[in-house]
Protein backbone atom coordinates (compact mmCIF):
# COMPACT_ATOMS: atom_id res chain seq x y z
CA UNK A 1 0.00 0.00 0.00
CA UNK A 2 1.09 3.56 -0.71
CA UNK A 3 2.53 5.39 2.27
CA UNK A 4 0.71 8.56 1.17
CA UNK A 5 -2.70 7.11 2.04
CA UNK A 6 -4.78 10.16 1.14
CA UNK A 7 -7.98 8.15 0.80
CA UNK A 8 -8.01 6.11 3.99
CA UNK A 9 -11.65 5.57 5.06
CA UNK A 10 -12.88 6.96 1.73
CA UNK A 11 -15.06 5.03 -0.69
CA UNK A 12 -14.59 5.72 -4.39
CA UNK A 13 -16.59 4.82 -7.48
CA UNK A 14 -14.72 4.70 -10.79
CA UNK A 15 -16.59 4.15 -14.05
CA UNK A 16 -15.00 2.90 -17.23
CA UNK A 17 -12.67 1.06 -14.87
CA UNK A 18 -11.97 -2.13 -16.81
CA UNK A 19 -8.99 -0.69 -18.66
CA UNK A 20 -6.90 2.37 -19.42
CA UNK A 21 -7.25 5.50 -17.28
CA UNK A 22 -10.14 4.05 -15.29
CA UNK A 23 -8.25 0.92 -14.30
CA UNK A 24 -5.16 2.94 -13.38
CA UNK A 25 -7.25 5.35 -11.32
CA UNK A 26 -9.00 2.56 -9.44
CA UNK A 27 -5.61 1.04 -8.64
CA UNK A 28 -4.19 4.38 -7.52
CA UNK A 29 -7.11 5.18 -5.21
CA UNK A 30 -7.07 1.70 -3.70
CA UNK A 31 -3.30 1.89 -3.16
CA UNK A 32 -3.90 5.10 -1.23
CA UNK A 33 -6.45 3.50 1.08
CA UNK A 34 -9.84 3.82 -0.61
CA UNK A 35 -12.41 1.10 -0.92
CA UNK A 36 -13.08 1.18 -4.65
CA UNK A 37 -16.07 0.11 -6.72
CA UNK A 38 -15.10 -0.41 -10.36
CA UNK A 39 -17.91 -0.20 -12.91
CA UNK A 40 -17.81 -1.09 -16.60
CA UNK A 41 -19.66 -3.05 -19.27
CA UNK A 42 -16.56 -5.19 -19.88
CA UNK A 43 -17.14 -7.74 -17.13
CA UNK A 44 -14.20 -10.09 -17.61
CA UNK A 45 -11.59 -7.34 -17.80
CA UNK A 46 -13.19 -5.42 -14.94
CA UNK A 47 -13.23 -8.45 -12.66
CA UNK A 48 -9.55 -9.02 -13.48
CA UNK A 49 -8.61 -5.45 -12.55
CA UNK A 50 -10.50 -5.68 -9.24
CA UNK A 51 -8.86 -9.04 -8.48
CA UNK A 52 -5.42 -7.58 -9.14
CA UNK A 53 -6.12 -4.67 -6.79
CA UNK A 54 -7.16 -7.10 -4.05
CA UNK A 55 -4.04 -9.22 -4.63
CA UNK A 56 -1.97 -6.09 -4.07
CA UNK A 57 -3.67 -5.47 -0.73
CA UNK A 58 -6.39 -3.06 -1.78
CA UNK A 59 -10.14 -3.11 -1.27
CA UNK A 60 -12.02 -3.40 -4.55
CA UNK A 61 -15.14 -4.87 -6.08
CA UNK A 62 -16.41 -4.86 -9.64
CA UNK A 63 -19.94 -4.21 -10.87
CA UNK A 64 -21.07 -4.85 -14.42
CA UNK A 65 -23.04 -1.74 -15.27
CA UNK A 66 -23.95 0.55 -18.14
CA UNK A 67 -23.67 4.14 -16.89
CA UNK A 68 -26.67 5.15 -19.00
CA UNK A 69 -28.92 2.75 -17.06
CA UNK A 70 -30.43 3.79 -13.74
CA UNK A 71 -30.56 0.17 -12.64
CA UNK A 72 -26.83 -0.04 -13.14
CA UNK A 73 -26.34 2.89 -10.83
CA UNK A 74 -28.52 1.27 -8.19
CA UNK A 75 -26.17 -1.74 -8.24
CA UNK A 76 -23.08 0.46 -8.12
CA UNK A 77 -24.32 2.37 -5.07
CA UNK A 78 -25.37 -0.84 -3.31
CA UNK A 79 -21.90 -2.31 -3.88
CA UNK A 80 -20.26 0.88 -2.62
CA UNK A 81 -22.27 0.86 0.58
CA UNK A 82 -20.64 -2.43 1.56
CA UNK A 83 -17.55 -0.28 2.09
CA UNK A 84 -19.42 2.83 3.24
CA UNK A 85 -20.79 6.12 1.85
CA UNK A 86 -19.26 7.33 -1.41
CA UNK A 87 -16.79 10.17 -0.96
CA UNK A 88 -15.17 10.15 -4.42
CA UNK A 89 -16.73 9.74 -7.86
CA UNK A 90 -14.55 9.43 -10.95
CA UNK A 91 -16.77 9.60 -14.03
CA UNK A 92 -14.57 8.09 -16.69
CA UNK A 93 -16.80 5.87 -18.87
CA UNK A 94 -16.80 6.77 -22.55
CA UNK A 95 -17.45 5.54 -26.03
CA UNK A 96 -16.30 6.96 -29.36
CA UNK A 97 -17.26 6.39 -32.97
CA UNK A 98 -14.79 7.98 -35.37
CA UNK A 99 -16.85 9.35 -38.23
CA UNK A 100 -17.43 12.77 -39.79
CA UNK A 101 -20.72 14.45 -38.96
CA UNK A 102 -22.27 13.89 -42.38
CA UNK A 103 -21.70 10.13 -42.11
CA UNK A 104 -22.60 9.69 -38.44
CA UNK A 105 -25.94 8.07 -37.69
CA UNK A 106 -28.33 9.56 -35.17
CA UNK A 107 -28.03 6.38 -33.12
CA UNK A 108 -24.26 6.78 -32.90
CA UNK A 109 -24.54 10.44 -31.95
CA UNK A 110 -27.07 9.68 -29.23
CA UNK A 111 -25.14 6.74 -27.82
CA UNK A 112 -21.93 8.76 -27.49
CA UNK A 113 -23.71 11.59 -25.71
CA UNK A 114 -25.54 9.12 -23.51
CA UNK A 115 -22.40 7.33 -22.30
CA UNK A 116 -20.01 10.27 -22.19
CA UNK A 117 -22.33 12.95 -20.81
CA UNK A 118 -25.63 11.58 -19.53
CA UNK A 119 -23.78 8.79 -17.72
CA UNK A 120 -21.86 11.42 -15.74
CA UNK A 121 -25.11 13.19 -14.86
CA UNK A 122 -26.80 9.99 -13.70
CA UNK A 123 -23.78 8.98 -11.66
CA UNK A 124 -23.62 12.34 -9.94
CA UNK A 125 -27.30 12.16 -9.03
CA UNK A 126 -26.96 8.60 -7.76
CA UNK A 127 -24.17 9.36 -5.29
CA UNK A 128 -24.99 12.99 -4.48
CA UNK A 129 -26.52 12.29 -1.03
CA UNK A 130 -23.32 10.48 -0.02
CA UNK A 131 -21.08 13.13 -1.56
CA UNK A 132 -22.84 15.88 0.36
CA UNK A 133 -22.62 14.02 3.64
CA UNK A 134 -18.95 13.16 3.05
CA UNK A 135 -18.01 16.58 1.64
CA UNK A 136 -16.80 14.59 -1.31
CA UNK A 137 -15.09 15.16 -4.62
CA UNK A 138 -16.00 14.40 -8.22
CA UNK A 139 -13.61 14.19 -11.16
CA UNK A 140 -15.03 14.12 -14.69
CA UNK A 141 -12.81 12.75 -17.45
CA UNK A 142 -13.14 15.17 -20.35
CA UNK A 143 -10.58 15.39 -23.16
CA UNK A 144 -8.45 17.77 -25.19
CA UNK A 145 -11.18 17.20 -27.81
CA UNK A 146 -13.25 19.62 -25.74
CA UNK A 147 -10.99 22.47 -26.93
CA UNK A 148 -9.42 21.28 -30.20
CA UNK A 149 -11.09 20.15 -33.40
CA UNK A 150 -9.87 16.77 -34.62
CA UNK A 151 -11.54 15.30 -37.72
CA UNK A 152 -14.01 12.48 -37.18
CA UNK A 153 -15.04 13.23 -33.59
CA UNK A 154 -18.17 15.45 -33.64
CA UNK A 155 -20.21 13.62 -30.99
CA UNK A 156 -17.19 12.79 -28.84
CA UNK A 157 -16.00 16.41 -28.86
CA UNK A 158 -19.49 17.72 -28.16
CA UNK A 159 -19.88 15.41 -25.17
CA UNK A 160 -16.44 16.19 -23.76
CA UNK A 161 -16.99 19.93 -24.14
CA UNK A 162 -20.33 19.62 -22.39
CA UNK A 163 -18.64 17.85 -19.47
CA UNK A 164 -16.62 21.02 -18.82
CA UNK A 165 -19.80 23.08 -18.67
CA UNK A 166 -21.40 20.47 -16.42
CA UNK A 167 -18.32 20.54 -14.19
CA UNK A 168 -18.65 24.27 -13.58
CA UNK A 169 -22.39 24.08 -13.07
CA UNK A 170 -22.19 21.28 -10.51
CA UNK A 171 -19.32 22.97 -8.66
CA UNK A 172 -21.41 26.11 -8.26
CA UNK A 173 -24.65 24.36 -7.42
CA UNK A 174 -23.32 21.94 -4.83
CA UNK A 175 -20.40 23.79 -3.27
CA UNK A 176 -19.10 24.01 -0.63
CA UNK A 177 -20.21 20.47 0.22
CA UNK A 178 -19.04 18.85 -3.03
CA UNK A 179 -16.03 19.74 -5.18
CA UNK A 180 -16.26 19.01 -8.91
CA UNK A 181 -13.31 19.16 -11.30
CA UNK A 182 -12.33 17.76 -14.69
CA UNK A 183 -9.23 16.33 -16.30
CA UNK A 184 -8.51 16.69 -20.01
CA UNK A 185 -6.24 13.87 -21.15
CA UNK A 186 -4.39 14.20 -24.42
CA UNK A 187 -2.47 11.36 -26.10
CA UNK A 188 -2.50 8.80 -23.30
CA UNK A 189 -1.41 5.37 -24.53
CA UNK A 190 -4.40 3.10 -23.91
CA UNK A 191 -6.05 0.36 -25.95
CA UNK A 192 -7.96 3.08 -27.80
CA UNK A 193 -4.76 3.70 -29.77
CA UNK A 194 -4.65 0.14 -31.07
CA UNK A 195 -6.76 1.16 -34.07
CA UNK A 196 -4.47 4.11 -34.91
CA UNK A 197 -1.79 3.53 -37.59
CA UNK A 198 1.83 3.83 -36.45
CA UNK A 199 2.40 6.88 -38.63
CA UNK A 200 -0.43 8.75 -36.90
CA UNK A 201 0.85 7.67 -33.49
CA UNK A 202 4.28 9.11 -34.27
CA UNK A 203 2.71 12.36 -35.43
CA UNK A 204 0.72 12.67 -32.21
CA UNK A 205 3.84 12.14 -30.12
CA UNK A 206 5.74 14.71 -32.20
CA UNK A 207 2.99 17.22 -31.48
CA UNK A 208 3.56 17.05 -27.71
CA UNK A 209 6.12 19.10 -25.82
CA UNK A 210 6.98 15.94 -23.86
CA UNK A 211 7.71 14.07 -27.13
CA UNK A 212 6.05 10.91 -25.89
CA UNK A 213 2.72 9.37 -25.03
CA UNK A 214 1.40 9.77 -21.54
CA UNK A 215 0.56 6.72 -19.44
CA UNK A 216 -2.75 5.86 -17.78
CA UNK A 217 -0.92 6.07 -14.46
CA UNK A 218 0.04 9.68 -15.14
CA UNK A 219 -3.58 10.55 -15.82
CA UNK A 220 -4.59 8.66 -12.68
CA UNK A 221 -2.13 10.71 -10.62
CA UNK A 222 -3.83 13.92 -11.77
CA UNK A 223 -7.26 12.51 -10.98
CA UNK A 224 -6.13 11.38 -7.52
CA UNK A 225 -4.74 14.84 -6.80
CA UNK A 226 -8.02 16.55 -7.70
CA UNK A 227 -9.98 14.06 -5.59
CA UNK A 228 -7.69 14.38 -2.56
CA UNK A 229 -7.93 16.75 0.36
CA UNK A 230 -4.82 18.64 -0.70
CA UNK A 231 -6.90 20.03 -3.59
CA UNK A 232 -9.52 21.31 -1.15
CA UNK A 233 -9.59 24.83 -2.68
CA UNK A 234 -9.87 23.62 -6.26
CA UNK A 235 -13.35 23.26 -7.71
CA UNK A 236 -14.95 24.01 -11.06
CA UNK A 237 -11.50 23.65 -12.59
CA UNK A 238 -10.08 21.66 -15.50
CA UNK A 239 -6.59 20.18 -15.63
CA UNK A 240 -4.84 19.36 -18.90
CA UNK A 241 -2.90 16.09 -18.85
CA UNK A 242 -1.55 16.13 -22.38
CA UNK A 243 2.24 16.50 -22.29
CA UNK A 244 1.88 19.97 -23.78
CA UNK A 245 -0.03 18.72 -26.86
CA UNK A 246 -2.46 21.63 -26.58
CA UNK A 247 0.24 24.28 -26.81
CA UNK A 248 2.53 22.85 -29.49
CA UNK A 249 2.30 24.53 -32.90
CA UNK A 250 4.47 23.84 -35.94
CA UNK A 251 3.88 27.18 -37.65
CA UNK A 252 3.95 30.87 -36.77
Amino acid sequence: MNAAARFTDRVAVVTGAASGIGAATAGRLAAEGAGVVLADVAAERGEAVAARIREEGGRATFVTADVTDQGGWDRIVAAAHVFGPVGVLVSNAYTVDVSPAHEMTLASWERQLAVNLTGAFLGFKAVLPDLRAERGAVVLTSSVHAHKGIPGHPAYAASKGALLSLCGQLAVEYGPEVRVNAVLPGPILTAAWDRVPEEDRERSVAETAARRFGTPEEAAAAIAFLAAGEASYITGSSLLVDGGWSVVKASA
